[in-house]
């Protein structure tokens, strides 16, 4: 048995009942707290049929309906990675990223099977997705995957002949290049890609079948997602300024030769090392260029005349962000997702931009990842909700109709789950904060529970109605906790302004966006307000170190998952070169605003903790490719402040894991490993008091 378990094993027995929970009590010093643990479990079981033995039974019952963890972490996406499934060129099947194999569905009958088993790929970043490219005939499906040894580029043939078949893949390239960005030149001939085989990611092809390689671009900023014109004379791509924030889009001839700039694009911030703003795509007829923008304030998509001609102009203008851009086969639509507060919707937009149309536009959840068919009668895209894990639909552009092409939820699973509340709040300045609010289901009235402030990552991120988003709250929610997702200042999903109002301040401007969060919560009558508890992970690890850190008092129980504590250790420590360009961008150049980042480390003010921490990530595995890092230090160093200062802390690496715990088997465990620490201090009873 492991140290942790065994540290929680005994509270597991002993947990007071989820459906009688505690009424409020007076609020307790750390020290009742941490006697708690030692007082709560010195009693025996009583007999079966004791009164008392019956309230203890009870105490599963509120849980005995809730969905397991294993139930739950299975419940998977249909549809693996972010990039859009894959059409054949015939339009027989769909592709995709299926766990981590390839994957394919009929069209017509929706047969699913296995092309090709473990793509592997890890290690990454932001770089990572193996990207599964169908040759313009057919014949190959190109991806990235490192199970050569590192990152390159794979062909899986799809038709017999040249011996290729037999061995079913074949490694195209040996650059050892974190290869990326895959397209196919219009006559098969050729990929191009990104890879940084000289230290800087520049613009490469690849020849096919035969593998020859040749480098087009050299410069030291950084060039990927690159893109053809139809006729195949042309190549384009995006170099991003040093900042990752200016975006030039660039075209060549396919040796590289005579570059020209398209269109400059600004102020566009891209944190995962350009897959934000991504591919410039030319229009069936060549002369004009999509991308998107953050221009007007919001993520939109624009057009512009590719020979020069004219100013560029945004194509379906909106206050919403826009995501998944495609031209029709025909160039005379463009299909795009919009998100409006969490939902996301499908729609067209016509190529002159007179005409619009909604396809899929869902009271609740989240329709992406839109492809065209190649004959463009068709669009397939995902759909999910904070309740159902993404699955595959093949809509009728004509008629609107749209079916079921393949999920992977199984019968009854997704039913146990219940929907979440969209609500709001003021913060201390009066900013408005969208959230999402969980609750244990079939309440009785009068009860009252535990709350969870539950911050998300990034922090330019949001909390919406993909599945993902909620998958993990739902254990708690159904566990007797009321959990609040709050998308608090810094979020994206709400125009640039929202999304740059942290900048220069993390853990101060926006830590008042959740501890408005916690008195919106003592505001409900089925919570009780002295119970209430932070988590996250990454920025929200970071978050809850800033919590307990820089309002101490306010928190009853904290659990930091793969959080930083200390924001000098991203110059020094943290291997990650988009998490520096991240903190360049939002808390000033380094060393010259080091006050800035001193002033946002929670470590520094550890010795002001009062909350018993809970402090996890995984142990640093990387992929063999990369240098390990040997149980990074981030969260372990906050651990270890808060210990030399004799604050409850406890600490917890789970094994084959990077800095993130992802893994099925370490997921079950983590859930559960969070409950008994919620348990211990948030409902356990305190003998006497």
């Amino acid at each position: 048995m492991r140290p942790m378990d065994t540290l929680f094993s005994g509270l597991a027995a002993c947990r007071p009942s989820a459906a009688k929970r505690p009424l409020p009590r007076p609020a307790l010093p750390l020290a009742a707290l941490v006697l708690a643990a030692g007082l709560a479990c010195q009693y025996e079981a009583p007999a079966a049929g004791d009164a008392a033995g019956a309230a203890v039974s009870a105490a599963s019952s509120f849980a005995s309906d809730a969905i397991s963890a294993p139930e739950l972490v299975d419940l998977t996406a249909a549809v693996g990675g972010t990039h859009p499934p894959k059409w054949s060129p015939d339009g027989s099947r769909i592709t995709f990223v299926s766990g981590g194999d390839l994957g394919s569905v009929g069209t017509d009958d929706g047969a699913f099977e296995i092309l090709t088993e473990d793509l592997s790929l890890s290690g990454l970043g932001s770089l990572g997705a193996p990207q599964p490219t169908w040759s313009p005939d057919g014949r190959w499906i190109a991806y990235t995957s490192d199970k050569g040894g590192a990152p390159d580029i794979w062909l899986w043939s799809a038709v017999e002949g040249d011996g290729m078949r037999a061995s079913v893949d074949v490694q195209l390239t040996g650059l050892s290049a974190r290869a990326n960005g895959l397209a196919w030149s219009p006559d098969g001939s050729r990929i191009a890609f990104s890879g940084d085989r000289f230290g800087n990611m520049d613009i490469w092809t690849v020849s096919v079948p035969d593998g020859k390689v040749s480098r087009l671009t050299d410069d030291p900023l950084y060039e990927g997602y690159p893109s053809w014109t139809p006729d195949g004379s042309r190549l384009l791509y995006v170099r991003m300024d040093d900042r990752w924030v200016d975006h030039d889009v660039i075209e060549v001839d396919p040796d590289g030769k005579n570059p020209r700039t398209v269109v400059q694009d600004r102020g566009f911030f891209d944190y995962r090392a350009g897959r934000a703003f991504a591919s410039a795509q030319v229009s069936p007829d060549g002369e004009t260029v999509l991308f998107r923008s953050q221009s007007s304030g919001w993520l939109n998509f624009w057009v512009v005349p590719r020979d020069g001609s004219g100013e560029p102009r945004q194509i379906a203008a909106s206050d919403y962000d826009q995501s998944d851009a495609r031209w029709s086969p025909d160039g005379s639509w463009i299909s795009y997702t919009e998100n409006r507060d969490g939902v996301h919707s499908l729609r067209l937009v016509s190529a002159d931009g007179t005409k619009s149309k909604v396809l899929v536009e869902p009271g609740v959840g989240a329709a992406l990842r839109a492809e065209w068919s190649p004959d463009g009668s068709r669009i397939s895209y995902t759909m999910e909700t904070p309740t159902r894990p993404a699955e595959l639909f093949v809509m009728d552009v004509e008629s609107g109709e749209s079916r079921l092409l393949h999920s992977t939820v199984a019968a009854g699973s997704a039913e146990k789950l219940h929907m979440p509340e969209k609500v709001s709040y003021p913060s201390s300045d009066g900013l408005t904060i969208p959230a999402y609010l969980h609750r244990p289901p079939d309440a009785e009235p009068g009860e009252r529970f535990p709350g969870v402030m539950w911050i998300h990552g990034g922090p330019t991120s949001q909390f919406d109605d993909q599945f993902r988003r909620h998958q993990q709250v739902h254990f708690f929610a159904q566990r007797g906790y009321v959990v609040l997702m709050p998308n608090i200042r810094g979020s994206s999903g709400y125009g640039l302004e929202f999304e740059d109002l942290n900048n220069g301040c993390w853990g101060h401007c926006d830590l008042e966006d959740v501890l408005a969060g916690v008195d919106y919560l003592k505001t409900l009558p089925d919570v009780d307000p002295d119970r209430i508890a932070v988590t996250g992970t990454s920025y929200g690890g970071i978050m809850t170190m800033d919590a307990v850190a820089f309002a101490p008092g306010v928190f009853q129980a904290a659990i930091a998952l793969s959080g930083y504590g200390d924001m000098t250790d991203f110059h020094t420590k943290v291997h990650e070169l988009q998490h520096i360009k991240l903190l360049e961008y939002e808390l000033g150049p380094y060393p010259e605003n080091r006050d800035v980042y001193l002033n946002s480390s929670a470590i520094l003010k550890a010795h002001e903790v009062t909350t018993p921490t809970f402090v996890i990530q995984g142990e640093g595995v990387a992929a063999d490719w990369r240098l390990r890092e040997d149980q990074p230090q981030a969260s372990l160093d906050f651990a270890r402040k808060l210990d030399q200062h004799y604050k409850i802390v406890r600490y917890k690496a789970y094994p084959g894991e990077g800095y993130y715990v992802y893994g099925r088997d370490n997921t079950i465990r983590k859930l559960h490993d969070m409950l008994d620490f919620f348990e211990e201090f948030l409902v356990t009873e305190i003998g006497g008091m």
